[in-house]
């Protein structure tokens, strides 16, 4: 999902900021940068890499433009791929001091000696706030939880589907669905499991043979594998489908309409972004008072209420409202309903189960 969240780009507020930024970054998209200029040698500007589009609006108003209100340090963001990002690194001369990715990608990262280790110590909003262990890696930092989940048309089935099984399920739940093609993300093999009877703990290490043959089994009723985060919302919205995955937020703007949509968080996969600093970024210190003011609940309510991302700080779910907690995957009662994705499984077979997707689509 690296970039899935590329929409518009933010307006560039100076010509100044235009120059100083491409001076720094060298390649790459541009966003946008905090209002207040620092100086000191480089120390009080801070160049961050995130996906852009809406997502950064929503960053730039709930983080960068308050830490650089709080602590004078400006905050360049800009748009590079994983790929980019690597490459600077392997030669000596990466061009961002933070990177804002998802964790997968970060496992992908350490593989390659591309990322430098993270201080824990060195972040007073970790301390106590009962992060989940799997959001504090060695090398990165979880802040916030994006999922993949159902989302099928109220006025379409006679019933709401409760479950993968129900998703499955194409004689009591009948008409057309779309599920993801393994070219945008990763294979839904877990809801093919869940479907399959599989426990939400029990997934890992996830049953390949088993999901291929439970995907086979829904296959003639898929009408498209959408291979854009925005077609399964479109694809319900033309009642071309009656239940689809897709990624969490995607359908709002249908429900805004009146749309007889709905989303079922049972079976919800999460997947986090986080931070990473490459290895060899030159500042570092500005870095982690980002990442450290990023993780204050507050901080994190306010983020959450811009975009349908759940904290990773418990504690900020306590200053938001019902309302916006039915939409995060985060909230108490969603977190008892999904399964965080098992980024160390995915990395290591990935690619062999992709190919295998690829195998058995085109067969």
């Amino acid at each position: 999902m690296e970039a899935n969240r590329i929409g518009r780009r933010t307006v560039l507020r100076t010509a100044g900021a235009l120059a100083a930024a491409t001076a720094v970054t060298g390649c790459g998209t541009l966003m946008g940068n905090s209002e207040s200029r620092g100086s000191g040698g480089g120390k009080k500007r801070l160049v961050v890499s995130n996906s852009g589009g809406t997502y950064n609006d929503a960053l730039t108003k709930a983080i960068y433009e308050p830490f650089t209100k709080e602590t004078g340090i400006t905050v360049t963001t800009v748009n590079y791929q994983s790929a980019q990002i690597i490459a600077q690194v392997k030669q000596g001369r990466p061009q961002v001091d933070l990177m804002d990715n998802s964790l997968l990608i970060f496992q992908k990262m350490v593989g390659q000696e591309c990322l430098e280790p993270i201080d824990h110590d060195r972040l007073k909003s970790i301390k106590g706030a009962g992060i989940a262990e799997h959001n504090l890696p060695e090398h990165a930092v979880g802040k916030n939880v994006w999922a993949s989940l159902m989302a099928y048309r109220t006025d379409s089935l006679k019933r709401v589907p409760k479950s993968w099984a129900d998703f499955w399920n194409t004689d009591a739940f009948s008409g057309p669905r779309s599920l993801q093609s393994a070219e945008v993300d990763l294979p839904e093999l877990e809801f093919a499991l869940l479907a399959d009877g599989v426990p939400l703990d029990k997934l890992y290490p996830l049953d390949v043979d088993r999901a291929f043959k439970a995907m086979s089994r829904i296959r003639g009723d898929v009408k498209k594998f959408w291979n854009t985060g925005a077609l399964p919302a479109v694809l319900l919205g033309r009642k071309e489908v009656v239940a689809t995955s897709l990624w969490g937020g995607r359908a709002d703007e249908l429900i805004k309409q009146g749309q007889p949509v709905a989303y079922q968080w049972n079976g919800a996969r999460r997947m986090t972004n986080g931070w990473g600093i490459p290895k060899g970024a030159d500042n570092t210190d500005a870095a982690y008072k980002l990442i450290d003011f990023s993780l204050r609940p507050e901080v994190q309510a306010g983020f959450a209420k811009l975009f349908p991302h759940g904290p990773v700080v418990p504690a900020a779910t306590k200053l938001l409202s019902e309302d916006v907690l039915a939409t995060l995957p985060t909230s108490p009662q969603n977190l008892k309903t999904g399964f965080d994705a098992d980024v160390a499984w995915w990395e290591k077979n990935r690619d062999a189960v992709t190919k295998r997707w690829q195998e058995w689509a085109d067969a």
